[in-house]
């Protein structure tokens, strides 16, 4: 069974709407492009690195959209390298409207969501889930994924579509690596999905450790 990993980019807040440009997800939001002015070679290193070893896409509609307007045209731009790869592997999106498939190795996924992602996840080492907000309550909600990258910006919305929102249940994680920080204040932050729920303990209570049920 491969790894699904989420890819996410979001503010201190946990906005994750439309970070690369105003015109990714504009309806309602006036801060499309928040992600442009704090991206450093820290960060770009991280993010391809992040990229490395992929073997599939899983795209909401709209991500994929954006991709399939831009990427086939970037085999020899200064993102080549992330170009060949992403249109040399196979994109799986998730849609209940009629995208246009022409980006070669793309498939639309069927009305069972969940059990078409398991499928995906049986067939494929290292599934990779970018942007994709909508998609990603999906996965969240059937904790239908293996690992979260998360860039935390340092900036502050106050509006917008959150990473953890009506897909967000109760799970615990593992921080995977330790936090890496760029020049501009980004944070790279690297989790994998753990066994149980989260627990509670009773911070008044100082003969009782942390995460004590007794």
């Amino acid at each position: 069974m491969g790894l699904i990993t989420i890819e996410m980019f979001a503010t201190l807040d946990l906005v994750g709407q439309a970070p690369g440009g105003p015109e990714e997800d504009p309806a309602g939001f006036p801060f499309g492009g928040w992600q442009a002015p704090l991206v450093d070679e820290v960060a770009g290193a991280q993010i391809g690195a992040a990229y490395e070893g992929t073997d599939a896409l899983l795209l909401g509609r709209r991500t994929y959209d954006i991709f399939a307007a831009y990427w086939p045209h970037q085999d020899g731009g200064e993102d080549g390298d992330i170009a060949r790869l992403f249109n040399a592997v196979p994109k799986y999106v998730a849609s209940r409207g009629t995208p246009d498939l022409s980006w070669a190795g793309s498939t639309q996924l069927g009305p069972d969501l969940a059990g078409a992602v398991r499928e995906i996840r049986d067939r494929h080492e290292n599934v990779k889930v970018i942007g994709s907000l909508n998609l990603v309550q999906t996965l969240l909600r059937e904790r239908l994924y293996d690992r979260l990258d998360l860039w935390l910006h340092p900036v502050v919305l106050g509006v917008g579509k959150k990473v953890f929102d009506e897909g967000a249940v109760p799970t615990n994680v593992r921080l995977l690596a330790p936090p890496q920080a760029g020049p501009a204040g980004t944070v790279f932050l690297r989790y994998g999905i753990a066994d149980g729920l989260p627990v509670t303990g009773d911070m008044s209570r100082p003969d009782r450790g942390l995460g004590d049920e007794g």
